[in-house]
């Protein structure tokens, strides 16, 4: 049986099935694993470190990056 995980992602307070990775957590957001960077808790969370577990109360913040001048 899967637990519920309850984390804030851009502002908005979210619960998904866990266990959940960050990258399972943008799989589920319909995002794009690149040209994007994630934030936890105000700190930028490394691209490599993306299998690791998403945890209860977590602030994750998704940035995508734009292009202009």
């Amino acid at each position: 049986m899967s637990e519920l995980i309850g984390v804030t992602v851009n502002g908005e307070e979210r619960e998904f099935d866990g266990p959940l990775t960050v990258t399972g957590l943008l799989e589920q957001l319909d995002l794009p694993q690149r040209g994007i960077a994630v934030a936890v808790d105000g700190v930028v969370f490394p691209r490599g470190r993306w299998s690791e577990s998403v945890r209860r109360g977590w602030e994750i913040e998704i940035l995508t990056a734009v292009q202009g001048g």
